[in-house]
């Protein structure tokens, strides 16, 4: 009979177990796992399988294999993993895609009671309507301030209730209503915290940014960019198109304000001088289809228009024939 491993052997083996994930994996998810039991735990892993491997363990003994594996392979980029184990984490280890891994554990969400004692996640609001409770148990709504009234000898709350607000640790008296409510209003699963790719670590957040937004990131660090380069003439390529510009405009007001002149400069001064001539030539410009259009408006017009009547016609229209 094989007897069981020592807590000696089980570090050994640990050890060896990340420091190899270490080696085959350059992406790493940092999950929080606060009130997650070991049956889900057990099918988030089975969710995962393929491309992730799911590793908890404690902190300490993940933090001593993260030193031993950066001693022995003189890569210190393991070592900006230390500063995350921090609480009740975990690492999940993939190769796969770090958006479509993250939504996948979101997915292993399970439905939990308030228990006394915990701090809520979020706000809890008891809404209203018919409990099913019979009216004996009026007491624990008494208690809570909760508005109720006796319907068909059942109890009925008359208004929603914000019964914990998100942060407060949870009652004895709200856990047992919220019990005999049958509302179990927290969900628990891993939560992404931290996101380690190939040394760098970043934010989960980082995950939701579309092409979009980084487009817009870009832009907007190019503008400011150029921006400061301006403000100092510090010669930058994002700069560069406007300093010429603006050096062009500088020579052209030079030119412009003395005989200097260029070939670039004298239509600039012609146009000084005499801005008619070029409203003449703008209109000259103007397209052959609407030259040509416009006198034939102007003679559909005139064919439209009845001839004018004479001036005798004009006499014998006001005086008549037999004056």
């Amino acid at each position: 009979m094989v007897g069981k491993a020592t807590k000696a052997e089980k570090k050994i083996a640990y050890d060896a177990k990340l420091c190899q994930l270490l080696e085959d994996y350059t992406q790493i998810l940092v999950v929080e796992a606060d009130n997650v039991g070991s049956n889900q735990l057990q099918n988030i892993r089975k969710g995962l399988r393929g491309d992730s491997v799911v590793l908890m363990g404690k902190n300490t003994m993940m933090k001593r294999s993260v030193r031993m594996h950066a001693e022995k392979t003189g890569n210190n980029v393991f070592l900006n993993l230390i500063p995350l184990l921090q609480g009740n984490v975990g690492l999940i280890f993939t190769k796969g895609d770090l958006k479509e891994v993250s939504e996948e554990v979101a997915k292993y969400k399970v439905g939990a009671p308030a228990r006394v004692g915990l701090v809520a996640p979020i706000d809890v609001v008891v809404p209203p309507g018919n409990t099913g409770l019979d009216p004996s148990q009026t007491s624990f709504f008494q208690v809570l301030n909760i508005p109720t009234k006796i319907n068909k000898g059942t109890v009925e709350i008359i208004t929603p209730v914000e019964l914990i607000k998100k942060g407060e640790k949870v009652g004895s008296s709200e856990a047992a209503l919220l019990a005999k409510l049958g509302i179990r209003p927290f969900s628990y699963g891993l939560v992404v915290s931290s996101v380690y790719d190939n040394g760098s670590v970043f934010s989960p957040e980082v995950l939701d940014l579309t092409e979009e937004d980084l487009i817009e990131k870009f832009a907007i660090g190019v503008s400011q960019v150029t921006s400061i380069a301006l403000a100092a003439s510090y010669p930058t390529i994002a700069a560069a198109p406007h300093m010429f510009t603006n050096a062009y405009k500088n020579v052209l007001s030079v030119s412009v304000e003395t005989a200097y002149s260029y070939p670039q400069a004298e239509k600039v001064k012609e146009y000084l001088e005499d801005p008619s001539k070029f409203a003449v030539a703008a209109v000259a410009s103007a397209p052959v289809a609407d030259s040509g259009a416009a006198p034939a408006a102007a003679a559909e017009e005139k064919k439209d228009e009845p001839a004018e009547e004479s001036d005798d016609d004009i006499g014998m229209g006001l005086f008549g024939e037999d004056e």
